[in-house]
């Protein structure tokens, strides 16, 4: 008894030791201090006034733009002396792209014996069949099975080799090709219950056998048609090497379209009910659709920049810190309203691309030298569905084992002012704030780490509202950081919230609080340090969501 009495103690000292360990301040050395001043408001705007230029075009995936962008990160790697960690001794690791483009004048559809053209009344967002096909059409309402709403458009259809056509108002948002159900939120349809306790159309389409999914024209597509053609016309591209296994390359089954409001009518013309006059139930539609698609084959490269900084430690200099940002952003928009037609993305993410700039630059010239070594990872294609830190953690150029942990910044350069009352700005942090989020969910001595460097140091407002897997923002699993934490690294990731500007061609260089952005920066550059300095390697001690431990 007086055995295990003592044991007892012991765990509740520990367990008070380690819960003060992670609300303790953390000394910041003067060393360490003078290397983060190396990171400054004025160059972190002459970075940012040249890799948000509208000369970089908005940076898309793939692009001339983000090729340039690549280059001059590169260029001044080389200059400040760090290791190439790409593909041949290169900062490159290259991705090769795919898409089976379509031929408009070999693709069209024809209902109740007319025939209607690509681009003009159809567009296809994804897919790999080719030829013609002719399949029956179900009308399934909105296409949202949500189990917990007693929701089943399903319920009575033969989905099998036939297109489910679904309707909703509304804009198209994130993965959702028709907006949620009037009453449902995102909280309602978990990453984790997806084909099982929810399915969109396109979830339900591949379970079941469904030949593809037509979106048919709300009003919100029909007053953006032109955009919608600019946009989605063009076939989906994507990395060859991570295309579902199976398939060919870039296979995204079935095949899913978006029909001009002309197509829409024609479709349900004569038949027993019609989406459009008011809510109808689901049914099979008596006529059939022919579908003739003509494509060729595209290949496209793109690349990470991958650099290490090498460790002043014989044998902590084989491990890693990785520091990272996403350096792509959207791209132009010939549709978009208004004159400017380029999304600069000056805060998502050139922010966080100079910011781990500044930081390699100030860790070169600085007088502190970490003990384990400093992997940078600039990664494309982040807007595009996380792919190039996806691509890097699947096919790494490094040893991603050694990797003990990883800093993400994605968007950190705005701040709300006081006055500020824009709706859309609701959420963004103040002038001394900043969004932290994962630090505590995998690892508490890297959570003490990131706390006590901010304690010691500036003092920033930490806001951790979204460090939650439950978030129904869903922020943790939004940005390259994701991709890291799957792979088992411990993560932290600094975010200053959505604003009015994002994803907006308003997001330009000259809204940016660049003061903000040195202490968020330095603070950061602290954090590395002192990461890279601990004596064993952060350990996953938390309850992962599943989303984590179930791949």
């Amino acid at each position: 008894m007086k055995k295990n009495l003592y044991a007892i103690l012991l765990l509740a000292v520990f367990v008070f030791q380690s819960s003060v360990f992670a609300q303790t301040t953390v000394k910041v050395t003067p060393a360490e201090k003078k290397a983060a001043e190396g990171v400054t408001a004025k160059q972190l705007s002459d970075y940012l006034y040249f890799v948000a230029s509208d000369e970089m075009e908005g940076r898309d995936t793939p692009s001339r733009g983000l090729d340039t962008v690549a280059k001059f990160i590169g260029m001044n790697l080389s200059k400040w002396g760090f290791k190439p960690a790409g593909d041949n001794g290169t900062y490159y690791q290259k991705i090769a792209l795919h898409r089976d483009q379509i031929v408009p004048s070999g693709t069209s559809v024809t209902v109740g014996g007319k025939k209607y053209a690509y681009g003009e009344d159809l567009v296809r967002v994804s897919g790999t069949a080719t030829g013609t096909m002719s399949a029956k059409i179900v009308y399934a309402g909105n296409g949202w099975m949500i189990k917990s709403k007693g929701l089943n458009p399903y319920a009575n259809l033969d989905v099998k080799g036939k297109i489910i056509a679904v309707y909703g108002e509304g804009p198209i948002n994130g993965r959702m090709l028709v907006p949620l159900p009037t009453g449902v939120t995102m909280a309602d349809i978990p990453m984790s219950g997806r084909g099982t306790e929810w399915a969109d159309a396109v979830t339900y389409a591949r379970a079941n056998g469904a030949a593809g999914v037509m979106v048919l024209a709300s009003k919100f597509l029909s007053d953006n048609w032109g955009a919608i053609t600019a946009n989605f016309g063009r076939s989906r591209m994507v990395p060859e090497k991570l295309a579902p296994a199976g398939a060919a390359p870039g296979a995204e089954l079935p095949t899913i379209f978006i029909a001009s409001p002309s197509l829409s009518k024609a479709i349900f013309a004569g038949e027993s009910a019609d989406p459009f006059s008011g809510a109808a139930n689901p049914f099979e539609v008596s006529k059939e659709i022919s579908v003739s698609i003509e494509t060729k084959p595209e290949t496209a490269w793109t690349q990470n920049v991958v650099a290490i900084w090498e460790g002043s430690d014989p044998v902590l200099k084989n491990e890693m810190v990785a520091i990272g940002a996403h350096y792509d952003h959207v791209g132009m928009n010939p549709n978009a309203p208004g004159p400017d037609k380029i999304y600069n993305g000056a805060d998502d993410d050139g922010s966080g691309t100079v910011s781990v700039l500044s930081i390699a630059e100030a860790l070169a010239k600085a007088p502190v030298h970490p003990k384990r070594s400093v992997l940078f990872v600039w990664h494309c294609g982040e807007e595009k569905g996380l792919w190039g830190s996806e691509y890097f953690n699947k096919f790494p150029t490094v040893d991603i084992k050694k990797v003990v942990a990883q800093l993400n910044i994605d968007m950190i350069g705005r701040s709300k002012k006081a006055g500020d009352t824009e709706p859309k700005d609701k959420d963004l942090s103040g002038e001394n704030a900043i969004y932290v989020i994962g630090k505590d969910m995998m690892s508490s001595t890297l959570g003490g780490v990131v706390d006590g460097v901010n304690k010691g140091y500036l003092n920033l407002d930490y806001d951790t509202r979204y460090d939650d897997p439950k978030d129904t923002n869903r922020f943790f699993f939004r940005s390259d950081h994701f991709n890291y934490a799957v792979n088992g690294i411990p993560i932290t990731f600094w975010f200053d919230g959505v604003h009015v500007d994002y994803h907006q061609p308003g997001d330009e260089p000259q809204k940016i609080d660049y003061n903000k952005m040195e202490k968020v920066a330095r603070t950061i550059m602290i954090t590395l340090l002192k990461v890279a300095d601990l004596k064993e390697r952060p350990k996953i001690d938390k309850t992962l969501p599943p989303e984590l431990t179930q791949r």
